[in-house]
């Protein structure tokens, strides 16, 4: 439900989905994924390594992307970098909010305009930017009895031309038209989709909890498949015609995108809940077990490793700029560490763990934490220049594009967030 600012009353809900009587579909799903954790993930031994792999093709010829300011994917663009294009104001202004009575757990989409927006109440929102006023929503199921169990958007949407592509947590990629937000197609997985659609030439890639990572027609199509060992919790990172994955198996692969072919199984000695970032043939990505690795794929060699002083995990996604790595972690605490070196540059604390993955845009990094606050910082520095108290976990990663900054809070009747 929308509440337009300034706003003096609370915001109004939609009526929570129920699965179970006397509990909410939140508690729920935290039930099930407590008991699901005690089975843990299951690894068995990989193939070893190959050899070096071949300096870049040529890129084929893409539109300029600095000509869009949008947020199309969750972490902003095919190498995952968390760079915001475009500008945003010096002292962002809360300029509207629209709750959901799950919250939300993903991270949004920005393009033309438009809000797309993932929701753990089984809808995925389409809102215009500037008044957060809903266009359309499409459910999970087609079965409009609204007690009826939905399956929950837990991962960013991704927009390509008049498409929207998103996941659900049963499974499904559902294909919108994003203009209508009527259903083009859909394509069924063994397992939660957890992380966003990336896009090779004209081919799609979907990495699902069931251990794969598929390549699909524009249509929906099957083209190829790899299995993993372990369930897969990444957005698909691209660069030259190569993709990287990594998950709950402890390897980081490497995919050829004109063959399917697995050219690189690099083990990592933990599992993995960020998306990797790259920059030419280095592969940056925080681990489970508190490190922040520097990885040259190429090569098959971790070129440095930045250890958490208190070995506490790093879920959310890197910022990668010029000079810096920035991710914050369960220890309450943001990191900077030099690019080339991995050497600490400065520190953030909170009061509570950093799940958020953050955005850079011009000489600010913004951050969400478990505290309830999100956080502008100077990129330099690290030093606090901008806050804001939304009250609930900040959870889901951030996205920053037209002149926006779309957050999001994991809770209950959480809201989203839009700053200008």
């Amino acid at each position: 439900m929308l509440t337009e600012r300034p706003a003096n009353s609370s915001a109004a809900t939609h009526a929570t989905l129920s699965p179970v009587r006397g509990m909410s579909r939140r508690q729920l799903l935290g039930a099930l994924a407590a008991t699901a954790s005690l089975a843990g993930g299951t690894c068995w031994p990989s193939r070893i390594s190959t050899p070096a792999i071949a300096a870049p093709r040529p890129p084929a010829a893409q539109q300029d992307p600095a000509a869009d300011t949008g947020w199309r994917s969750f972490r902003g663009s095919p190498d995952q970098r968390g760079l915001a294009r475009g500008t945003l104001a010096a002292n962002p202004a809360l300029r509207w909010e629209f709750s959901s009575p799950d919250g939300w757990v993903g991270c949004a989409a920005i393009a033309d305009g438009k809000v797309f927006a993932p929701a753990l109440a089984g809808f995925l929102h389409c809102l215009d930017l500037q008044t957060g006023k809903e266009l359309w929503k499409y459910r999970s199921i087609e079965d409009p009895d609204p007690k009826k169990f939905a399956p929950g958007f837990k991962a960013a949407p991704f927009i390509s031309g008049n498409t929207v592509y998103a996941g659900d947590e049963d499974g499904v990629l559902h294909a919108l038209d994003r203009t209508t937000g009527k259903k083009l197609w859909h394509f069924t997985t063994g397992s939660e989709i957890a992380g966003c659609v990336a896009r090779y030439k004209d081919h799609l890639l979907l990495a699902s909890h069931d251990s794969c990572l598929y390549c699909l027609s524009e249509t929906g199509t099957e083209i190829w498949k790899v299995q993993t060992n372990d369930r897969i919790n990444c957005s698909p990172a691209v660069a030259d015609h190569y993709t990287f994955v990594a998950g709950c198996d402890e390897h980081l692969r490497v995919i050829d995108l004109e063959t399917g072919k697995e050219i690189r199984d690099m083990p990592l000695e933990s599992f993995l809940i960020a998306s990797p970032a790259i920059v030419d043939n280095l592969l940056y990505v925080g681990t489970h077990t508190g490190l922040i690795l520097c990885v040259d794929w190429r090569q098959g060699q971790i070129v440095w490793k930045y250890p958490g002083p208190r070995e506490m995990p790093f879920h959310a996604s890197a910022v990668v700029t010029d000079q810096l790595v920035i991710v914050g972690g369960h220890d309450k605490t943001v990191h900077a560490v030099a690019r080339d070196s991995g050497k600490p540059v400065w520190t953030f604390a909170t009061r509570a763990k950093i799940e958020c993955s953050g955005v850079a845009i011009d000489n600010r990094y913004f951050t969400g934490s478990g505290d309830g606050n999100l956080y502008g910082l100077d990129l330099q520095t690290g030093k606090e220049i901008w806050k804001f108290n939304a009250g609930k976990d900040i959870t889901a990663g951030l996205a920053v594009g037209e002149g926006a900054l779309i957050a999001s809070e994991d809770q209950q009747n959480g809201r989203l967030l839009c700053f200008s």
